[in-house]
């Protein structure tokens, strides 16, 4: 009896909310977007900037606010759901956050506990910076996720694939930018093509840079580099879609995309497969950060436990995204870095991990978490991931040898034979897709310069943070052209027919690949003219894959050598897969066909 009361009373309210419900949740979504990003701008403006008395306090002031209408935005969405219980349980963490703040509020300004200070006290160091810290994030994940829920709109625009594709990493490339040029993101200073230069090597995990990333930039600079080359490694996209995939189960347009991102057969995988990435990728980082702060040379200097968890977790994620940063100003060159054999296996199984792709990450997990999977692995695997891998090693294995050879008696000179192999199968490995090195590229000879422009070319897998054309692509185009040599009318790969549609798709992303190297290198001879042509075309092919190797010539281009080197970083990560994307558009079949010509070829 007092239930159905109880339910009778809840009706009348509901009912009486309704009619007003929805304008105030607009009204507070609007709100809630302008409120965080005044917020974001006044904490950039709180870092980018020297600080002052004035401005700290400003911006505290402006925190407590945003943290007080978030908390009234909560209630008022408990106050006006229907089911306030479940809408708790769907909001938990964010609930708990706000819990969590609002109970440090209250304890200081009703019970004049500052509980900060006795925690402190119990550690032993003052968390304030770190409290404060950590609540400047809480807004910076408010924006992802107010975003991830207005996702939806995006197809007012009419975007396709390939233009929302684009257009993220525009955006990404362009807050760098901005992030760089502020006064505290360096030590003298950093001019706006620099700047934009750094930007595009990160959001597109390249490595090239015109600067040294360890000298120039202090550690707030270093840490905004890290951040693009996260979000361009797994992908901005992927970030956005994530958080969408929280608040909207019928978003199949963005599934759609992230289906041909992913190479993913099912569309409904991609739900699913999408969160794994970011959990798979922090996971992965977080074991590499711990691998690589255990395996450090004794003699390699750090300030602290502080600056080595830090070179740690940086180094970790530059290689798993395949980026190619690194915070010593030689790079792996370093005397006692170079010398670390433990380093290097560590650094190349992250750079293997993360250009295998993830859905053959995915893959590979499955295989590893269900034994009876284990008696035949193999049978297990699609085709693609039996591609990927098999073309990965066979270029990682081929690529260590013609490096042993043909370094032999140079940079090997003097090592032994454990030296010899760990640092040709890192160099393998990272010419295909990282650009680390621990040996001054601008000595290697020659052969070795062209073996890993072919590497390079070729670069990572399908949905993996690697450029270049793709494993799968080279491996269909070589599967392609056996098959014409030995007059079959299919494409086989493990027992089965290769579409002559991906035969077409692979041969027109080759083939735009050549000829934006060709027309990039025909504009670097005019623009840096002293320079030897293969210097030019490792440099363009490192950047238009993606890699970031460079034979030490990035620093002294010109800034017309600069801007084209720029763009190719840019359409190299975004051109084939925007093209590939765009080739998967459905197209209006027609029942006609023109006669049948035969031309002479070859």
């Amino acid at each position: 009896m007092n239930k159905a009361f109880i339910n009778r009373i809840r009706e009348r309210i509901n009912v009486r909310l309704f009619t007003h419900k929805n304008l105030v949740l607009r009204s507070l979504r609007i709100a809630s977007l302008l409120v965080s990003l005044v917020t974001i701008a006044s904490i950039i403006y709180y870092y980018g900037y020297p600080k002052t008395t004035e401005v700290t306090s400003i911006v505290s002031t402006i925190i407590t606010i945003s943290i007080g209408f978030y908390i009234f935005k909560f209630l008022t969405h408990i106050f006006y759901d229907f089911h306030p219980g479940r809408f708790i349980r769907e909001n938990l963490t964010e609930a708990l956050i706000l819990l969590f703040i609002l109970l440090f509020a209250l304890l200081y300004q009703i019970f004049n506990i500052p509980i900060i200070n006795y925690v402190s006290k119990t550690l032993g160091f003052d968390i304030r910076p770190y409290v404060l810290l950590f609540v400047q994030l809480y807004f910076f994940i408010i924006v992802g996720f107010e975003t991830g829920k207005a996702s939806h709109k995006l197809r007012l625009f009419k975007l396709g694939p390939s233009s929302l594709m684009t257009l993220s990493f525009i955006i990404l490339i362009s807050a760098g930018t901005v992030l760089l040029m502020l006064p505290e993101m360096t030590h003298s200073g950093i001019r706006f093509i620099d700047a934009l230069f750094t930007s595009t090597s990160a959001s597109c995990v390249t490595g090239l840079a015109t600067v040294n990333t360890a000298n120039h930039f202090t550690l707030k600079g270093q840490i905004i580099i890290m951040i693009l080359f996260q979000l361009g490694g797994i992908n901005i996209v992927s970030f956005a879609t994530f958080f969408a995939t929280f608040y909207r189960s019928d978003s199949v347009r963005y599934q759609s995309i992230m289906k041909d991102f992913l190479s993913t057969d099912r569309l409904s995988d991609t739900r699913t497969l999408l969160r794994r990435i970011v959990f798979f990728s922090l996971i992965i980082e977080l074991a590499g950060a711990i691998l690589i702060y255990l395996t450090w040379n004794d003699h390699v200097v750090f300030r602290g436990s502080a600056q080595q968890v830090y070179f740690s977790v940086f180094h970790s994620i530059s290689a798993f995204n395949n980026a190619g940063f690194s915070l010593f100003p030689g790079g792996l060159t370093e005397q006692w870095v170079a010398q670390s054999h433990s380093l290097h296996l560590c650094l190349a199984l992250l750079i293997f991990l993360g250009g295998i792709g993830f859905a053959t990450l995915e893959e590979l997990f499955e295989l590893m978490t269900h034994r009876k999977k284990l008696i035949h692995p193999w049978k297990n695997l699609s085709v693609a991931s039996r591609l990927v891998l098999i073309t990965s090693l066979s270029l990682i294995l081929a690529g260590a040898l013609v490096f042993m050879y043909a370094e032999w008696d140079l940079t090997l000179s003097g090592m032994d034979f454990k030296s010899l192999v760990v640092n040709s199968i890192f160099h393998s490995v990272s010419s295909r897709t990282a650009g680390f090195s621990t040996v001054d590229v601008a000595i290697f000879t020659q052969p070795v310069l062209i073996f890993f422009i072919f590497l390079m070319y070729v670069g990572g897998s399908p949905g993996g943070t690697g450029g270049g054309i793709k494993t799968t692509t080279f491996a269909i185009i070589i599967k392609s052209a056996f098959a014409t040599i030995r007059g079959k009318r299919n494409v086989e790969a493990y027992h089965h027919t290769i579409a002559f549609s991906l035969i077409d798709k692979a041969y027109t992303i080759a083939l735009f690949a050549m000829f934006l190297i060709f027309i990039s290198v025909f504009l670097l001879s005019f623009t840096e003219p002293d320079v030897r042509f293969l210097h030019l075309l490792f440099e363009e092919v490192s950047a238009f894959a993606t890699v970031g190797l460079s034979t030490g010539i990035t620093p002294l281009l010109s800034d017309a050598g600069k801007t084209i080197i720029i763009v190719s970083m840019f359409i190299g990560r975004i051109g084939p897969l925007t093209l590939a994307l765009f080739l998967s558009r459905p197209i209006i079949s027609t029942h006609y066909q023109y006669p049948e010509i035969h031309v002479m070829v070859g």
